[in-house]
């Protein structure tokens, strides 16, 4: 997979896709401990702005050592359900559009830079990168995103 690619592709065609999704859907949790796609489309917010960090940091710095972070305590801080669908679109666009234009910023030399997540063993920039789409990918098919035509299964 071309992770910058896939991220080019879906900042282009995914937001009509978020928009198109019934206020009822989006707002809709499935049991009162489960994300609605709203807070999930929240986490991939906070998922942006901590791989953006590691993508600048792992360019900039020799093996650094990133924290890791409570996804549930992130929703929850930010209060994703009861925040504007729209802005959410506006600001993953806005995030992603950043986290792209650092990845871009790689140089094919460096994706084979290491860094570390938590207690995590040493990961390659290119493996965070890859991961982080892989994880963006899985929550909006779990949001109901159809994504077949943009992205194979």
């Amino acid at each position: 997979m071309d992770s910058k690619q896939t991220l080019h592709d879906l900042i282009a065609r995914l937001p009509e896709r978020l928009r198109a999704m019934p206020a009822d859907k989006v707002e809709h949790k499935p049991a009162p401990n489960t994300w609605s796609p709203k807070e999930e489309l929240g986490h991939l917010l906070d998922s942006a702005a901590n791989n953006h960090q590691r993508i600048v940091r792992a360019q900039l710095e020799d093996k650094p050592a990133m924290p890791g972070y409570d996804g549930d305590a992130w929703v929850a801080l930010h209060r994703y359900q009861q925040r504007d669908w729209e802005t959410l679109i506006g600001l993953w666009v806005a995030l992603n559009r950043q986290l792209l234009a650092a990845a871009e910023a790689v140089p094919e030399s460096a994706w084979s830079r290491t860094l570390t997540i938590a207690d995590s063993a040493p990961l390659t920039l290119k493996f965070v990168a890859d991961d982080y789409v892989d994880h963006m990918l899985h929550h909006l098919r779990h949001m109901g995103v159809e994504l077949g035509d943009l992205i194979p299964l």
